[in-house]
């Protein structure tokens, strides 16, 4: 429904304004009868408000369909007034003498309606409704011009997205090509098993990633995927645990917004020659949010993971990303102490 009133919402803003337009007139007429001392009759004042509803139009719509646009597109005052006046004034006459024939035959029994101020009243009320129905004109074009802008800004916003996802496939490829390398140099027998994820990570990567957004249970497989290649290159020595609380089933997010906080995590907080590295890493879903947490040891003698000589592409990246994904609707906090580096995301999914 609000669809369809956002397409049609000209119409709409046409449509209201003559209803208004219509019960206003018709009141107006009942109550001229009312004050003379007479008995509203109904059918007439109908008559009566139609022929004045026809006759405005008549006038507006030949102006906002056929003068108006050639004002926009040349510009040119006194051209457009001077053929904007011979029907204005013609239409006017006919009008006027139609009201006459319609409220005593001819007869000049109202006085009122043959007298100047009835001419001017009328001119004057034509006038202003031409001049708002012709103001409507203006504001369509500006609604549309809102829309352009609003179309151009979504697709520059697409553009930049599309530009920043594809920074994050090299980014990716280049610390699995070094994972499996390491495997590969030491003949490691669970080289064939880094294929195999490697493979189905990449093919979430191709056709997955490419739509606005995903199944959260799919992220979350990419990143399992992605945290059983790193635990193959520790050899399984680093204490590693992933939760996931909630439904994560029903909920969908933009693809690969949480693989740079857990690259960075295994990137500078871990190695097989720190004894006591670790990382922790928890997926929580409730109602209409999602809590992500990467937390991590750091390891000696390097500096904070969001360092900007450390953290290259990857976190400006992100951040970007939730900037045009997620404008008002995410929480990133960052909690950086001597010996632990964490990360706190909070993403309003409604």
């Amino acid at each position: 429904m609000q669809a369809w009133v956002q397409r049609n919402r000209i119409f709409l803003l046409h449509l209201s304004f003559w209803a208004v337009y219509f019960s206003f007139f018709l009141y107006q007429i009942l109550s001229y009868g009312s004050r003379r001392g007479q008995d509203p009759d109904v059918s007439e004042a109908i008559i009566a408000a139609v022929m004045q509803i026809a006759f405005m139009m008549s006038v507006s719509y030949l102006n906002y369909f056929l003068f108006l646009p050639r004002f926009l597109a040349k510009k040119q005052v006194w051209r457009y007034l001077a053929e904007l006046i011979v029907p204005f004034t013609l239409l006017v006459i006919g009008y006027v003498h139609l009201k006459r024939f319609q409220i005593d035959g001819y007869t000049y029994h109202e006085h009122y309606f043959y007298s100047e101020r009835f001419v001017v009243q009328i001119v004057i009320n034509t006038l202003f409704i031409l001049i708002f129905v012709g103001m409507l004109r203006f504001a369509e074009d500006w609604f549309e011009l809102e829309a352009r802008k609003k179309e151009v800004e979504n697709e520059k916003l697409m553009a930049e997205l599309r530009f920043l996802k594809a920074q994050i496939n090299p980014h990716f490829l280049f610390n699995t090509l070094n994972n499996l390398y390491y495997l590969a140099f030491n003949q490691s027998p669970q080289t064939t098993e880094v294929i195999s994820k490697l493979s189905q990570m990449m093919r979430y990567m191709i056709y997955d990633s490419n739509h606005p957004n995903v199944l959260l249970s799919k992220e979350l497989a990419y990143m399992e995927n992605y945290i059983g290649l790193e635990k193959l290159r520790l050899n399984y020595e680093v204490p590693i645990t992933f939760t996931q609380t909630g439904k994560v089933e029903e909920v969908r997010i933009v693809p690969l917004i949480f693989i740079t906080f857990l690259e960075n995590a295994f990137k500078h907080g871990v190695s097989n020659n720190a004894t006591k590295s670790w990382i922790e890493i928890a997926i929580d879903v409730r109602e209409n949010q999602c809590f992500y947490r990467v937390a991590n040891s750091k390891l000696p003698a390097t500096k904070s993971v969001d360092a900007p000589e450390k953290s290259g592409i990857g976190l400006v990246n992100v951040r970007r990303r939730l900037e045009l994904s997620y404008p008002g609707n995410y929480h990133l906090e960052v909690v950086d102490l001597p010996e632990s580096y964490e990360i706190e995301l909070t993403l309003n999914l409604a």
